[in-house]
């Protein structure tokens, strides 16, 4: 059953990069905004469904460096700065948030 689940997502994955390389006519960097909003998409599965806390709090993490890197890619495409503005702020508060989650599963205070 593993192995099928696997094999499943690994079809879905590939009909998705190759709809997205070779049907859509975009520009390339709207093809990576897809693969990152794609990817968010099963990042976000991941920390509905994980098994552990720590596997949603490594989720969480990872989405937040996502959300800056579509973030920077639209500041490039659109040629606007605010969004890096926008970028380096979640870095900020997903690295706090991590580092909060973190002390919360060992246990401890967050004033600790």
């Amino acid at each position: 059953m593993r192995a099928f689940r696997w094999l499943i997502g690994f079809i879905v994955i590939v009909c998705f990069l190759i709809i997205n390389f070779f049907v859509f006519d975009y520009k390339l960097i709207f093809k990576l905004m897809n693969i990152g909003l794609f990817s968010a998409l099963l990042i976000l599965i991941r920390v509905v469904f994980g098994p552990s806390p720590a596997d949603r709090i490594v989720a969480v993490d990872i989405l937040g460096i996502l959300v800056v890197g579509i973030c920077a890619l639209i500041a490039v495409t659109f040629d606007q700065s605010f969004f890096i503005d926008i970028a380096m702020a979640w870095a900020l508060q997903s690295f706090i948030a991590t580092l909060a989650l973190a002390k919360f599963l060992e246990g401890r205070q967050l004033d600790e």
